[in-house]
């Protein structure tokens, strides 16, 4: 049986899709001939992540977007809208993190991270479930972590910013599924990346985050994706105000 093959011509919004886990996802929807829309704050690495998709896939599109920007995100959305005639998944990925001890976390501190974690990550929720509602439904995929389940040094504004997104796709849930959205999360642990890759030069940091997985290395950020993709398709019809943990088995223990 060949999977996904449902989502060929799906037209597919991801946030912070230019780099990270959301190129990734990006790259594995367009090589399954999905129409993907990849939104950020860098218009170089928008263009050259869209060189890549559109080695897979046609009808690709990069905008670039300060997603705490309300105003300008719905304009966008209504320009996707227009262009598609439809928006299909919405891959809420776009996020940031201020590693601070909870003393010293300022009030400029705090709203950076819970504004672009979670007030963006509703609005833009918002913004593509009114078109996904006008067309009979569609899939949303919030980016949560397993932070939203743990404590964390360090964590406590970030923490809370996710804690709110694994809430926030419960409430979306249960109010959209009479228009047949689905809104799930996925939650990973750390993952391998550029932004992570200067935490990880902290030894002490690197040695305390292994001995909480439960296997050698830390997922990278293909690892992350066939959970994505399991929520965007036809495999997860009847799941919806769910978070799948991708923590390396963190939360087990």
């Amino acid at each position: 049986m060949k999977y996904f093959t449902e989502l060929k011509d799906k037209v597919v919004i991801i946030t912070g899709g230019s780099k990270g886990i959301g190129k990734e996802i990006a790259l594995e929807f367009s090589k399954l001939g999905a129409k993907v829309v990849i939104i950020g704050r860098n218009a170089e690495d928008l263009e050259s992540t869209k060189k890549e998709l559109d080695c897979y896939s046609q009808e690709n599109m990069a905008i670039k977007l300060d997603i705490n920007d309300v105003s300008a995100l719905n304009i966008k959305i209504d320009k996707i809208y227009e262009e598609y005639g439809q928006i299909d998944v919405l891959v809420n990925n776009a996020g940031i993190n201020i590693a601070k001890d909870a003393f010293d976390i300022t009030e400029k501190d705090w709203d950076k991270v819970l504004d672009t974690n979670l007030k963006a990550s509703f609005f833009m929720c918002q913004a593509a479930a009114k078109k996904m509602k006008e067309n009979g439904g569609g899939r949303i995929i919030n980016m949560a972590s397993q932070m939203s389940f743990i404590g964390y040094v360090k964590r406590a504004a970030y923490g809370s910013s996710k804690g709110g997104v694994l809430q926030l796709t419960k409430a979306l849930a249960v109010e959209w599924a009479k228009y047949k959205i689905n809104v799930n999360a996925v939650a990973p642990t750390f993952v391998e990346t550029n932004l992570t890759s200067k935490m990880f030069e902290d030894e002490e940091f690197k040695k305390d985050v292994h001995s909480r997985i439960l296997f050698d290395e830390l997922p990278k950020p293909a690892d992350v994706v066939g959970g994505v993709l399991y929520l965007a398709s036809n495999l997860s019809n009847y799941v919806t105000g769910e978070t799948i943990k991708i923590d390396a088995g963190w939360t087990a223990i």
